[in-house]
């Protein structure tokens, strides 16, 4: 996955490069094309001026007469009053200028009056329209300032066949910035948003495409540490909902397999106990016996028959719970109801041994959003735990708590506790620790279901021995604030 996303980051840095290089070009083209484009008029206007200049000339040579008609001509010109409104640039002023040089190359005349008598027959636009060629330059005003340039562009003078002088049309390239920003502001605008579109589509496919994909692995790697989290959203791409599909239901098959092998090999470990003892009271009973003697079988025959049911009742009830991946019901709980109930459920049990269960409660309501029966038969497996372990006359406290955004549920009793290393074991399956004088045996799966319901409801169970004594089984469980009742 590492190797395909820098892949795509390659491409669109790719892609990044060419919409710079291709700005650059069209951004550097714009104004050269500006300046051709200007120039073409400008070739036009100095044939104008050479013509003018030619229909002036008094026997070949450049005299007073023409002079005075291009000074009259830039003149009125200049006093001309109007408005131009091209694009982004409003024109009020003439912007074009015009000088005249003889065969000699020498200033005969100047729009701008600053050329007079200066030779100007190495320049360019001169030199070459004398040499028969096309004459053009571009110099700078100011060669430390490059938009000081100013665009010349010469045209032959002619008397009768023969050339006598250059008529130079100039334009400062400052008065074609404006249109020259222009556009490229109209072409840089549509090229940034071309370029922020395309970023967002590969952007968005990694979005589509690789975040269902991550939370695919972090939910493979949550199963691998044990964990039973529910199969993630991802979206309404096809390939990539294929894909989890597929991978849930190896999963499932694949924990079928192992789930049956596991239960099969333990559940017949378990049974093999109660099983032999049932089957020697059995082959021991007769009727010739004393009658405290086949008492005695026939009560530990029907004691092991009653085990055997409950460990199967109990790996029946664990078993479906472990298929679960979530919670299927889910319902508004007030948990003072749910334990009430379960206690006196269990209460008949307690009477009997002379053990007193006793509720404690915040003093606001609590509700919790969850399912009612799993959580009724996990707090049930918590006290007839408590109940197997706590002495007669002893006292079981239930307690219901909050603290921030955890819930706990709570079962504490008066026995003897766990021994360090059974704390550890305390919620595997099938593993059961009973005090030396406990006359039963339990069936290893009561805890096991008790942290099965916490982490189907997001939560966690614990256990660890009292301070004061006996043994403190809690179910931590997430909780708002805002879902308490009112």
């Amino acid at each position: 996955m590492r190797l395909t996303r820098l892949t795509l980051l390659l491409i669109a840095g790719i892609l990044a490069l060419g919409f710079v290089r291709l700005c650059d070009f069209l951004l550097r083209d714009v104004e050269s094309q500006t300046l051709q484009a200007t120039e073409e008029t400008m070739v036009d206007a100095a044939h104008l001026f050479a013509t003018a200049a030619e229909l002036h000339l008094e026997e070949g040579a450049f005299g007073s007469e023409i002079s005075e008609f291009f000074e009259e001509t830039f003149s009125r010109t200049q006093e001309r009053e109007f408005e131009a409104n091209i694009f982004v640039k409003q024109k009020t002023t003439l912007s074009l200028g015009c000088y005249l040089t003889n065969k000699e190359g020498r200033v005969v005349f100047d729009s701008a009056q600053q050329r007079l008598g200066e030779d100007y027959s190495t320049f360019n636009d001169v030199l070459r329209t004398q040499q028969g060629d096309y004459g053009a330059r571009s110099t700078r005003a100011d060669e430390s300032d490059a938009s000081s340039s100013i665009m010349y562009v010469g045209a032959p003078i002619r008397y009768q066949g023969e050339l006598v002088g250059v008529a130079t049309v100039y334009k400062a390239q400052s008065e074609l910035l404006p249109f020259v920003e222009m556009r490229r502001s109209q072409i840089l605008n549509p090229t940034i948003a071309i370029a922020i579109a395309i970023l967002f589509l590969i952007w968005s496919v990694l979005f589509w495409l690789y975040r269902p994909i991550g939370r695919l692995a972090d939910f493979a790697r949550r199963i691998t540490v044990g964990e039973r989290p529910q199969f993630p959203l991802l979206g309404k791409g096809q390939e990539v909902n294929a894909l989890g599909k597929a991978l849930r239901d190896m999963r499932e098959a694949l924990e079928g397999r192992s789930y049956v092998a596991n239960y099969t090999q333990t559940l017949t470990h378990e049974l093999k106990s109660p099983l032999a003892a049932i089957r020697g009271s059995a082959e021991l009973l007769d009727e010739e016996m004393p009658r405290e003697e086949r008492h005695r079988f026939l009560t530990n025959i029907c004691t092991e028959v009653e085990r055997s049911e409950r460990m199967i009742n109990r790996l029946l009830h664990l078993s479906t719970l472990e298929g679960k991946t979530q919670l299927q019901k889910l319902e508004k709980i007030d948990l003072k109801a749910l334990a009430s109930e379960t206690i006196e459920l269990i209460d008949p049990q307690a009477k009997v041994k002379g053990v007193t269960t006793k509720l404690i409660l915040p003093p606001k309501e609590i509700r919790l959003t969850g399912d009612y029966y799993i959580l009724r038969a996990a707090l049930e497996n918590l006290l007839q735990n408590a109940l197997d372990f706590t002495p007669e006359g002893s006292v079981i406290e239930v307690h219901l708590s909050t603290f921030g955004k955890e819930l706990t549920i709570s079962v504490k009793d008066e026995g003897p506790g766990f021994p360090h290393f059974a704390l550890e074991k305390a919620f595997d399956r099938f593993y059961s620790h009973r005090p030396k004088e406990s006359s039963t045996k339990g069936s290893g799966l009561g805890l096991t279901f008790v942290r099965e319901a916490a982490q189907l409801h997001g939560g966690h169970a614990t256990i660890e021995n009292h301070a004061k004594g006996g043994a403190v089984v809690a179910i931590h469980l997430p909780f708002e604030e805002s879902k308490r009742g009112r």
